[in-house]
């Protein structure tokens, strides 16, 4: 079953465009993995140390294969220098 995965980061001060360069270095890599429907990166208009991954993967399976890769495992490792609060995932299932 397709799962849909809206994960939310918020950059500490300072650190918004260290962040996202992080970020986009990522992107290729993984709209490259088998499983990978799509994979987006968005910034808040209003507050731009919001970013929100917006992901559809075929399965969870695909998911928890692309979170064991080492690029996005030395990638956790960053994340929590760089932004102000734990990252907020939301993980679902498409109803229509």
């Amino acid at each position: 079953m397709a799962l849909t995965v809206v994960a939310k980061f918020v950059a500490k001060a300072g650190k918004e465009e260290e962040l996202k360069k992080e970020f986009l270095e990522r992107i290729e890599p993984t709209r490259a993995e088998p499983g990978c429907i799509s994979y987006e990166l968005h910034q808040d208009i209003d507050n731009p140390a919001i970013m929100v991954f917006l992901e559809n993967w075929k399965s969870k399976e695909d998911l928890e294969k692309h979170l064991a890769m080492p690029y996005l495992q030395s990638l956790l490792g960053l994340v929590g220098d760089m932004c102000a609060e734990p990252p907020e995932i939301r993980m679902a299932t498409k109803i229509a």
